[in-house]
């Protein structure tokens, strides 16, 4: 049993989950980072530029705070990744109907994945520790 002082070990499909975020955090930033390069070369327009930069970019600081919460034990941060990795399905989706390439199947499949990998019994007992125990009734 880990002691205060000492880290608790994390369950191997966590890991896995949280390397599927670290892969969506670089993307998020690459893509801000494309928006910015898009910018300063002239081409589009200022203001989707901008917003797209700042959106990917806060998504990005999100998904590592959620990813440090659910190092941590906290069952907050579940709801967020497990919606995040919805959209990614439908976006996927959505892009694959259009043409069948690498880069939605990547996106998918990270999100399938990192969604799976959040609801199996493992992950949601880790992500658990901060719960309240449950009240008694009967011991009012």
């Amino acid at each position: 049993m880990p002691t205060p002082t000492s880290p608790r070990r994390l369950p191997p499909l966590l890991i896995v989950v949280l390397a599927g975020l670290a892969l969506e955090v670089v993307a998020l930033v690459v893509a801000g980072g494309a928006a910015v390069v898009d910018l300063v070369a002239g081409n589009g327009r200022v203001g989707v530029g901008l917003f797209l930069a700042a959106f990917a970019w806060g998504l990005a600081a999100i998904l590592v705070a959620c990813a440090r919460s659910l190092v941590a034990g906290h069952r907050g941060a579940r709801s967020p990744v497990i919606t995040w990795q919805l959209f990614q399905l439908v976006i996927a989706g959505t892009w694959l109907q259009e043409s069948v390439s690498v880069p939605p199947l990547l996106l998918g499949g990270v999100a399938v994945v990192v969604l799976v990998g959040m609801l199996t019994p493992a992950v949601v007992e880790a992500t658990t520790r901060s719960a309240r125990p449950a009240v008694d009734d009967d011991a009012a």
